[in-house]
């Protein structure tokens, strides 16, 4: 089939990487956000999905916005049979649902109707899920509300934090997009309505959202903070300003600790959550790099009694 490939984060690079090793379809073009600023300079960057589209000589589409005109009438020129879509990051509107012969297909990080939305996987996370996977599944105008076309399993290990799971899923899930194009082209496949049971939601986390709350029981701390590890970060207060929780562990037999009450020794620095103690192993000060938290006790001189939070 003739493909035109949307999305736009590294997450989505591994995708398009196995739709053009495959071999057996043509991807004629990528459509991807338009450049934007980053790093101290904020000089205007392209998005990790046209950088690559760039190495391999693939047409570059960059709409503003994708109801634009001149994106259609090229789209419409274009003619695919199919549009493949990875975490492009815009609404699509009907009349470009409307052009592939085959619609837009979607690969969503989740076992869909569980975590429709921006953010499955930090949320699977932060709900203590055992299990995840990806789905690929037919774009219409609902919230991933499409039939399913296929899906892949992910087990959720005990130390992932969203980045990990999320890495792990963008290869399985690269491989699940590409037999799914196959099985279209084929004839062979067939999207299955999603049931009507099992729908839950996952809005993008907000840094609101990734505020720690050190009264909680010490697992529901660790999923919050694994669950928002890299983005947006987990975090708390000391002494008035943010401190980041980069990495931490349930320490289950410390239970002389308040409720983010700190104890710290030579190589150790603990805080107290609403049922034990949790160990903080790295964290981030306002404006400074990730540290070891011992360093960073060390460096503060945590006093007696002083605890995180508010």
């Amino acid at each position: 089939m003739k493909l035109v490939f949307a999305g736009t984060p590294e997450v989505a690079v591994p995708a398009l990487d196995a739709l053009l090793a495959s071999g057996r379809h043509e991807v004629a073009a990528v459509v991807t956000r338009p450049d934007a600023p980053a790093g101290r300079g904020r000089r205007l960057v392209a998005s990790p999905v046209a950088q690559r589209a760039e190495e391999e000589g693939i047409e570059i589409l960059r709409p503003a916005h994708p109801r634009d005109e001149d994106f259609l009438a090229r789209l419409r020129e274009i003619a695919p049979d199919c549009c493949p879509v990875v975490a492009y990051g815009a609404l699509l509107p009907q009349k470009a649902l409307d052009i592939p012969a085959h619609g837009w297909v979607n690969l969503h990080f989740s076992l869909l109707p569980a975590w429709r939305g921006a953010a499955p996987v930090q949320h699977a996370l932060m709900a203590g899920d055992e299990v995840t996977g990806a789905s690929t599944f037919q774009i219409e105008r609902g919230l991933d509300s499409g039939p399913v076309y296929g899906v892949v399993t992910e087990e959720i290990r005990p130390t992932d934090t969203s980045g990990d799971l999320l890495t792990r899923l963008a290869f399985a899930g690269a491989g699940l997009l590409s037999a799914t194009m196959d099985g279209i082209e084929d004839g062979a496949l067939k999207a299955v309505p999603q049931p009507a049971d099992g729908i839950t939601l996952a809005p993008k986390i907000e840094v609101e959202d990734a505020h720690v709350d050190f009264a909680a029981p010490a697992l529901r701390v660790d999923r919050v903070v694994r669950g928002c590890t890299p983005a947006p970060g987990a975090w708390t207060l000391f002494r008035g300003e943010r401190l980041k929780l980069v990495q931490l562990a349930p320490v289950p037999d410390r239970t002389d600790l308040a409720p983010g009450e700190l104890a710290a020794g030579k190589n150790n620095v603990y805080a107290g959550t609403g049922s034990h103690g949790v160990e903080l192993l790295w964290v981030q000060p306002q404006g400074k790099k990730p540290m070891k938290a011992a360093d960073w006790a060390r460096g503060v001189r945590i006093a007696p009694g002083e605890r995180l939070g508010a």
